[in-house]
């Protein structure tokens, strides 16, 4: 492998270090506590998503110790910066939700500025939520010098009413408020106990979708993705990566050598089998493209088909994160698929060992939260790629998580170009069973930013339609979403695609296991209407903007909603 920014043959940091024309650049180091001999180790940078916003980061300071205590042992210099991280719960529901698909660029290029600007040999990457996983990822594939990742590990789930609950049954409340079936008092003690400490979110969200897939990936320890936030190993295994980044260093393991294509297929593998969040679709091809892999929607399709979903956590099922780490987590999981031939054993990880080397041993201890692969869920993934006439290009569904009775359905549009008149609508009881919510311009270029249409699919089940009503956006949708819920149509709406030439009251026919999405209207009909067609008003933003230069570098959700 011949890589300019690859760590191979030489300390990348002697660029800083050595010499006598850096004399200067020493004495900046000695001024801030550094000794020559630190100087002469490696540099590893530490890159801490620590803030006081969100609770999968707030408690990510013991942990940033932790590992540079590991890099000190191993012999490396630690180095600590700060990376930006969004909490997308607290984004959610308002324009902020434009902004974390936007972070997960910066956050990438942001790691790429510091590494190279002080020359940097390898790295550790401490994370958690939603965009800070894959925009780290992003970083370590395009950076391509030694890297781990840790990340701060699930919340703990509570009770309330005698029942076990986390943050995704609060968001459901909301709509039961609204019929009378819970007080405005209830609310608010339920606010007061869903989310009962740190550690990212108690379900098949997001956060913990992308950390149970880079354990798949290789890029993290054995059994990083699920030990909870508050427990004494979190922090055990912090360290010891800390001390396993030196190793990597010194046997010249690059990210590369680890995120092979091999190494996306049991990560695609691993995502059907626990029903992932739809946002993998976006952000696995991102990292793909890191590392010179095109890593296309038809793949996942392919894997979807032959691979058993397995476990079915919260909010499709009534599992949460803990009950799956002590059913023996994503290595007893994996080892299940491993025995069907489902994945690859003989790719390399960030532990200096194979996955068939990590997950060797490991069995499922609970097979009511992971199931047997002779006795799944379903037999094939929880996620399914559809296509048809009102999406030619793609969307995408999270099938695990759809009901029966909704896997094939057709129903009347009710079309709105703004998440929020959506919600004002399922609200003030305007959706009626049958129907089929339609949420455009909220793509990739609408939104501008893709927002997570996490109120709305809420309010659907909450209001008691999660059976007899479909949602379908050109946005996203968060891992808490649950129903008969279909994102990132493609083309989107602001580029004219078939879903902005819908009017109300056209029928749309959904078939999940057929994978077809079909808009039932004449096509000569649509061609009239795209002749007078043109984007609202509603989505003009400021020239000049941030928002306003990522509509014109990001490309389709289909492709990982990359800049261009």
């Amino acid at each position: 492998m011949t890589d300019p920014k690859s760590s191979r043959g030489s300390l990348r940091s002697s660029l800083v270090t050595q010499g006598i024309d850096r004399a200067t650049h020493r004495s900046l180091f000695y001024s801030m506590g550094l000794c020559r001999s630190d100087l002469e180790k490696p540099l590893v940078a530490v890159v801490n998503s620590f803030n006081e916003l969100m609770p999968g980061h707030v408690h990510l300071q013991p942990l940033c110790q932790a590992i540079k205590l590991g890099i000190a042992e191993a012999g490396g210099t630690p180095l600590e910066f700060p990376c930006i991280a969004v909490c997308d719960g607290i984004a959610t529901g308002h324009q902020g939700m434009k902004m974390p698909m936007l972070s997960r660029e910066m956050i990438a290029d942001l790691i790429e500025l510091m590494v190279v600007a002080h020359g940097f040999d390898a790295m550790v990457l401490l994370t958690n939520c939603d965009k800070v996983t894959p925009g780290m990822l992003m970083a370590a594939g395009r950076l391509n010098i030694p890297a781990i990742l840790v990340s701060g590990g699930p919340m703990d789930h509570n009770t309330f009413q005698g029942k076990k609950v986390c943050y995704t049954d609060l968001i459901e409340a909301e709509g039961r408020v609204v019929l009378g079936d819970l007080s405005e008092a209830e609310l608010t003690q339920f606010e007061q106990t869903a989310c009962p400490g740190s550690g990212s979110c108690a379900m098949m969200g997001t956060a913990n979708t992308m950390n149970m897939l880079t354990e798949a990936l290789g890029m993290t320890l054995t059994d990083g993705a699920l030990i909870p936030a508050v427990y004494g190993a979190r922090i055990a295994l912090a360290r010891r990566a800390g001390q396993a980044i030196l190793e990597l260093h010194n046997r010249n393991i690059l990210p590369r050598d680890i995120m092979t294509p091999k190494a996306f297929e049991n990560a695609i593998a691993v995502d059907m089998a626990i029903g992932g969040s739809t946002n993998t679709c976006l952000h696995l091809p991102a990292i793909a493209r890191e590392v010179g892999i095109d890593l296309t929607m038809d793949r996942f399709s392919e894997i979807a088909e032959k691979t058993p979903h397995l476990t079915l956590l919260k909010p499709a099922g009534q599992h949460f994160t803990r009950d799956m780490y002590e059913a023996g987590g994503i290595p007893a999981l994996m080892n299940e698929l491993n025995g069907r031939g489902l994945i690859h054993p003989d790719c390399l990880t960030a532990t200096g060992r194979t996955m068939g080397e990590n997950i060797a041993g490991r069995q499922i201890l609970n097979a009511e939260v992971i199931h047997p692969a002779d006795r799944p869920i379903s037999p094939k993934g929880g996620l399914a790629i559809l296509k048809g006439s009102l999406a030619p290009e793609g969307a995408v569904v999270k099938s695990a998580a759809v009901a029966r009775e909704m896997l094939v359905h057709s129903g009347p549009a009710r079309v709105f170009d703004r998440e929020e008149e959506a919600l004002e609508a399922i609200f003030g009881g305007r959706i009626m069973p049958g129907d089929v919510v339609v949420i455009r311009y909220e793509g990739p270029k609408g939104g501008p930013g893709m927002r997570e249409q996490l109120l709305p699919t809420s309010a659907i089940i909450g209001m008691g339609l999660g059976k007899t009503v479909a949602l379908i956006t050109d946005g996203r949708f968060s891992g808490a979403t649950q129903g008969a819920c279909i994102g990132h149509v493609s083309p989107e709406a602001y580029l004219g695609g078939p879903i902005a030439l819908i009017k109300e009251g056209d029928r749309i026919e959904i078939d999940i296991p057929a994978r077809k999405l079909e808009l039932a209207v004449d096509p000569k009909i649509l061609e009239e209407r795209k002749k007078t067609w043109k984007p609202p008003e509603s989505t003009n933003i400021e020239k000049g903007s941030l928002l306003e230069r990522y509509r014109r570098m990001v490309g389709s959700a289909m492709k990982g909603s990359i800049l261009e």
